[in-house]
């Protein structure tokens, strides 16, 4: 077992919602959805803002042209964009036909509080005294993360960070030549990532959680909390099957194998 905390950050951002003939609503911020769900997200937010059905919500992300977001990274973007989102949906519900939000002011103005996402992940490994393989058999991540806001995207997001931390703690490694600084793993075939094969049973769950000097939908991001402590989790278990503590990732057989069980 390990447990983990991570910053819950905004930064300041711009978003449009206006009404569009037929009396849809188009919403639009300069974000980017790196395949983390901030689409799905975004018009569920604005939907429930305007208190209307997300199929009556459309938002366009990703251009230059659109208001200005911050960068999707550190756990900030769904907290920063859609604090932007609700702002200006609150302006479009007083004007009647269009509403535009920026939250420089805003965000600027925050209390010094701690605010974290927490988490507690859960190995069992197998751990093969002939060859040093580990193998990792089950996998579990409980976190207390805020108001989930869609929980399909929340559970995919925790058990993908979780696979990043089992890549982390068993098989990524960066190595440079030292003569050259050139890498040395240079594509997937050398630096190896987790697959379907290393993933046998993988599971998340998280606890309600109510935290309102967080944002306005009271959420917290959930990009690194799923891997921040799955490799320390394995490393532990990796500990309690060997009675050898592996202080160097990735735990490799080589470093398995070097010491006696």
């Amino acid at each position: 077992m390990a447990s983990s905390t991570y910053p819950a950050r905004r930064r300041p951002s711009k978003a449009l919602a206006k009404v569009l003939d037929g009396g849809d609503v188009l919403v639009q911020v300069g974000a980017a959805d790196i395949g983390t769900g901030a689409r799905t997200a975004l018009t569920r937010i604005a939907a429930a803002t305007l208190n209307v059905a997300p199929e009556r919500v459309h938002v366009e992300l990703g251009d230059s042209d659109l208001p200005d977001g911050p960068v999707a990274g550190g756990s900030m973007g769904t907290a920063s964009w859609g604090s932007a989102v609700v702002r200006a949906c609150e302006e479009l519900v007083k004007d009647g036909k269009e509403g535009r939000a920026d939250t420089t002011d805003e965000v600027a103005k925050e209390a010094e509080l701690a605010r974290h996402a927490f988490g507690a992940q859960f190995a069992e490994v197998r751990v093969s005294t002939v060859t040093g393989e580990v193998r990792v058999s089950r996998l579990l991540g409980v976190f207390a993360a805020g108001h989930i806001l869609d929980a399909k995207l929340a559970r995919s997001q925790f058990i993908g960070g979780m696979t990043m931390g089992l890549g982390m703690a068993l098989m990524e490694e960066t190595l440079t030549d030292e003569e050259f600084g050139g890498f040395l793993h240079r594509d997937l075939a050398q630096y190896h990532v987790p697959v379907c094969a290393d993933i046998r049973d993988v599971e998340a769950v998280w606890l309600d959680e109510q935290d309102d000097a967080l944002n306005p939908m009271g959420s917290k991001g959930i990009g690194e909390i799923g891997i921040v402590g799955t490799a320390a989790a394995v490393g532990n278990a990796v500990f309690h099957a060997t009675g050898h503590r592996v202080r160097e990732l990735p735990i490799t057989p080589a470093k398995v194998l070097g010491h006696t069980f």
